[in-house]
């Protein structure tokens, strides 16, 4: 699978949350399906665990600006949350 292409398709057909706090809110409300957390993520809980609960966390192999760059945003982003998938392969992603 092609991450950045799924990802993109996440965000343009889906509901995604970007950003630690927005992260931590989907995660804490059980809304979030999947979480992706960068290498450079500040959150070092966020970085080492499997899971939230029963919401697996993807470690993204790249900073938070590469990851920014493979959802085709212009700015870093360390943690993000999918929410609902769309119609995105997103949630078949090894974790």
């Amino acid at each position: 699978m092609d991450l950045a292409h799924a990802l993109k398709v996440a965000l343009e057909t889906g509901q995604v949350r970007l950003g630690l706090a927005e992260t931590r809110a989907a995660a804490d409300a059980k809304k979030a399906k999947l979480l992706i957390v960068a290498k450079s993520c500040p959150d070092a809980k966020l970085r080492t665990d499997r899971a939230v609960g029963k919401i697996p966390i993807y470690h993204y192999d790249g900073s938070a600006v590469e990851l920014g760059q493979a959802c085709g945003r212009p700015f870093p982003i360390s943690a993000m949350a999918i929410v609902d998938p769309g119609s995105s392969a997103i949630l078949t992603l090894e974790t």
